[in-house]
């Protein structure tokens, strides 16, 4: 009781504040502020304490009457990741709109910030990173192939595979093409550009040959040819440096992706064509870009519609190339 009163004295009768209180006796801030809502709750806001307030019924009101603590509400820290994806919202907005939302009870803006970091944590590297609507497109290849058999001589043929995923909402593409040399790197991005119906901000090429003429840790060469379709189309390329793999985290998901989700289920499929193949590949990319993602609550084409799409350089294009025979 003595550490009761001692609060009420210190709050009503010299004036400090809960921290200041907290420090005095060695308690924390929280537990001052229950007990003062508490005796608020009671009437108390004086001291000395009004008449009738004897120990015993200080005892019974503050130490036998369970405190009621108000519950904050907790972000739904998935919305929370997907609007930080829009170019102008930050996190204090973020945070201010979910003070008004819940004005009974909400935390402070450092402890929102901390746990929405600790939620991020539970997700995966590329989550992690929050990239703005209609800013990069990350490209890379799968490392394994799809054969292709000769209807005539039944000989097996390779494709390889190509994969972009745009930052925001992770909404993916891919084709198959005979090499990756630099005809069929060029254009597949401009089917690919074709396809979103738009062009982002930035590639991210990883560095393979027909991205960069030299590697380099620090400021890769973007190879000639590749660099003027790029600003044909008004879009800047930033390579993803050798030994960095935040810079290529988003496509190295979307390949795993790919890989598991589109070549693993046509790995016992026959394709006498290229044109074939590609026909399969985009069946099951609608299946995995409408597939709900667990983390987010939402699917790869709900947040494409929502965030990139509409952030997209929009262009007139020529007429639509053909399927790839």
């Amino acid at each position: 009781m003595r550490k009761l009163k001692e609060i009420l004295r210190l709050k009503y009768g010299v004036g400090l504040s809960h921290r200041q209180i907290g420090r005095s006796l060695a308690i924390s801030p929280s537990v001052v502020s229950r007990y003062a809502n508490r005796a608020a709750q009671l009437g108390i806001k004086q001291w000395p304490l009004p008449t009738g307030w004897d120990d015993t019924k200080l005892k019974h009101a503050f130490l036998q009457t369970q405190v009621k603590m108000k519950k904050h509400s907790l972000p739904d820290w998935a919305t929370v990741h997907r609007e930080l994806r829009n170019k102008c919202v930050t996190l204090q907005l973020l945070w201010e709109e979910y003070c008004e939302r819940n004005p009974g009870g909400f935390y402070s803006y450092n402890h929102y910030c901390r746990m929405y970091r600790e939620w991020l944590k539970t997700t995966s590297p590329s989550m992690r990173q929050v990239h703005k609507a209609g800013e990069k497109l990350f490209v890379d290849y799968c490392g394994p192939t799809v054969g292709v058999t000769d209807p005539e001589t039944g000989e097996i043929r390779t494709a390889q595979v190509i994969v972009a995923v745009l930052g925001a909402s992770s909404y993916t593409w891919a084709e198959a093409t005979w090499s990756q040399q630099l005809e069929d790197w060029v254009m597949s991005h401009v089917r690919c550009f074709q396809w979103l119906g738009g062009v982002p901000e930035l590639v991210v090429p990883d560095n393979l040959k027909s991205a960069t003429s030299r590697a380099c840790k620090y400021d890769p060469d973007v190879n000639p040819t590749y660099q003027q379709m790029l600003e044909h189309y008004n879009v800047a390329v930033l390579p993803a440096r050798p030994r960095k793999p935040k810079d290529k985290a988003k496509a190295e998901v979307g390949v795993q992706v790919v890989e598991r989700w589109i070549m693993a289920r046509i790995r016992h499929e026959i394709f006498y064509s290229l044109a074939s193949l590609n026909q399969r590949i985009r069946e099951l990319l609608e299946r995995l870009n409408n597939k709900i993602m667990q983390k987010l609550g939402y699917s790869r084409a709900e947040l494409f519609i929502q965030l990139d799409k509409p952030a997209l350089q929009l262009k007139k294009w020529a007429p639509t190339l053909p399927i790839l025979a």
